[in-house]
């Protein structure tokens, strides 16, 4: 269970801001991704940061053709250009399997051939998990939780515990690595020291706390913020049909974004990157402070 207490707190002093914005290309940007984009590179700029922009492609059975090509195309013509070179997991494995081998030595893993049905049948892995090496037989590797509270201090939901009490994979069986190690790994390697993202992945916070304890790696700053809704009261998704992001549209769409901030345009209305730069001295978390969530605007 999360458990939050209350924002508010004072800005930090941040010698060296490092932001990322991270879509998987399981098909083209929409609304509620560039409201993502923008969220983050404003919060970045506004501490004089850095942007980065990684593509999260490990999951290659779920990825749409094009879709990489289509996303930075569809962030370069909203203004949103990455400040270092993009990084692409699907080129990352070796780095990956050197960080499996590190929690490896570190005795945080084991090998799981337990299916779901099995573990959800029986509510318990069969007894030969944690216990031995399986051999013949297709794994997961996962990482042992520690059944401690992990507690941290988030830019938008205050002070907010979850007692991770639950194993979690890190590779799968089929040897595609999961989020949760790729996205720590990455964080590391990038020296990410904030997280800006959407409250529907504020549960997998504990996860990547927990690889960050046991590789003894000082986490980045945590804030998550309201996502956007379809009129159904969905959270934008591709699984719920949102729509791709018009590019033609791209002045107009920063407009919405920053309307749905709170924050008036200024600055050249026919230029996105001119809107964003005058949007940066204007933006402040606090601006979210009261939203639960947000509603996508009729046109995008």
């Amino acid at each position: 269970m999360l458990s939050q207490g209350t924002q508010g707190q004072p800005d930090p002093v941040i010698s060296e801001y490092r932001g990322r914005f991270a879509p998987s290309p399981t098909g083209p940007l929409h609304f509620g991704s560039l409201f993502a984009a923008v969220v983050s590179y404003l919060e970045a700029k506004r501490h004089h940061g850095k942007w980065l922009v990684r593509i999260e492609d490990i999951d290659p059975p779920r990825e749409l053709k094009g879709a990489v090509t289509s996303i930075i195309s569809c962030l370069e013509h909203h203004g949103l250009q990455s400040d270092e070179d993009i990084l692409f997991q699907s080129r990352q494995s070796t780095y990956y399997d050197q960080m499996l081998e590190t929690l490896q030595s570190l005795n945080c893993l084991y090998r799981c051939p337990c299916s779901r049905k099995q573990l959800a049948d029986t509510a318990k892995h069969l007894p030969i998990c944690r216990q031995q090496e399986v051999e013949g037989l297709p794994c997961a590797i996962k990482f042992k939780a520690d059944g401690k509270a992990k507690v941290w201090q988030d830019g938008m939901l205050g002070r907010t515990s979850y007692l991770l009490d639950e194993d979690f994979v890190l590779k799968r069986k089929d040897g595609l690595y999961s989020y949760q190690l790729a996205v720590v790994a990455d964080d590391i390697q990038q020296r990410v020291t904030h997280v800006v993202r959407g409250a529907d992945l504020v549960e997998s916070t504990p996860m990547q706390l927990a690889l960050y304890d046991a590789l003894e790696v000082s986490p980045p700053q945590y804030f998550h913020f309201p996502v956007v809704m379809n009129e159904q009261g969905q959270k934008l998704s591709k699984q719920n049909l949102a729509k791709p992001v018009n590019i033609d549209n791209a002045t107009q769409n920063i407009q919405r974004v920053l309307a749905m901030l709170g924050i008036i345009p200024g600055g050249d209305a026919n230029n996105c990157r001119s809107l964003l730069s005058n949007a940066i001295e204007r933006w402040h978390p606090d601006l979210l402070a009261t939203r639960k969530s947000f509603v996508e605007p009729a046109i995008c």
